[in-house]
């Protein structure tokens, strides 16, 4: 019984999704250089660096766990009508209990960042305060609703980065790159439950495509061996399209919501993706191996 229950509050916090914002600190740290750093001096890789990498990828546990708990905590009375099968309103998980945890893990978040820097604790901050705005407001909003759950995929990159603020005060603009990808998420997961949502879906296609474009020139600009970024590229749009191509033709709530899972698993590559534009394929590849952890969560837990 105690691991039934167990198992419906690890439910909440969505675990494959959580693997994706460690995929975002991961690319933030290898933007600022951090992998690159410890690659050079060995002698500095046991010391300040690890611990840093380490704080963040627990801030992000915390901050993305605790904000998705969140929203099923402010969604219980709507998913006992159209998703009774959540862990809520199938009285699997005690809501009081959700909010404690969720507030908890949130708190984690946030204090682990102030481990690193004061910048970090800030961006974290920023970041639970964005989760919490979606999770009661913005998922309300038809255009306000996906820039605010694409700013929580910014600050959560932005957070990675934040590792070395000095960078962080050059490539900031960085973050429109998750926000545009996370908001073309956010329109097309407006289709899950009712479909019909084909201008939504269209829009989604063509930020994808936006995305895809920027990091290639991105890559152009930081990396000599830009071409290195292809493949990864190649691998996003793979896992993203097909379904989205089929979504689109049926506008179907199963094949829309087919598509919004591949489109938050593939978050991985996409960080792949940004990490070999600024460091490399070898640092990509380390980012793109959270990928089948990632997979493998997702067919014991829900991803949207």
């Amino acid at each position: 019984m105690k691991q039934r229950a167990f198992f419906a509050y690890l439910q909440l916090t969505r675990p494959a999704n959580v693997v994706t914002a460690i995929a975002d600190i991961w690319a933030g740290f290898a933007i600022a250089g951090g992998w690159a750093f410890l690659v050079s001096d060995w002698s500095l890789a046991e010391g300040d660096f690890w611990q840093n990498l380490l704080w963040l990828s627990l801030s992000t546990i915390g901050l993305y766990a605790g904000g998705v708990a969140y929203n099923d905590i402010a969604d219980a009375e709507l998913d006992a009508v159209e998703r009774p099968e959540r862990p809520i309103p199938s009285g699997r998980a005690s809501k009081n209990r959700a909010i404690w945890m969720a507030s908890l893990l949130l708190i984690v978040g946030i204090l682990a960042a102030f481990q690193v820097n004061f910048l970090a604790g800030i961006l974290a901050i920023s970041v639970a305060a964005c989760a919490l705005v979606y999770d009661y407001w913005g998922k309300h909003q038809r255009f306000l609703g996906p820039i605010n759950m694409g700013l929580c995929r910014s600050g959560n990159l932005l957070l990675g980065v934040a590792v070395a603020p000095e960078v962080l005060e050059k490539v900031w603009l960085l973050g429109m790159l998750p926000l545009i990808y996370v908001a073309a998420i956010t329109m097309v997961s407006r289709g899950e439950v009712h479909g019909k949502n084909r201008r939504s879906l269209f829009a989604g296609f063509f930020m994808y495509l936006v995305i895809l474009g920027a990091i290639l020139f991105l890559a152009k600009i930081q990396n000599p061996n830009y071409w290195q970024v292809i493949p990864f590229l190649g691998l996003v749009a793979y896992m993203i399209f097909p379904p989205l191509i089929r979504a689109i033709r049926t506008q179907s709530p199963q094949l829309i919501g087919k598509s919004v899972k591949a489109a938050v698993i593939s978050l991985i590559i996409v960080n792949a993706s940004l990490t070999t534009a600024f460091q490399g394929w070898e640092f990509g590849i380390i980012v793109l191996l959270l990928l089948p952890l990632s997979l493998w969560l997702a067919k014991a837990f829900a991803v949207t």
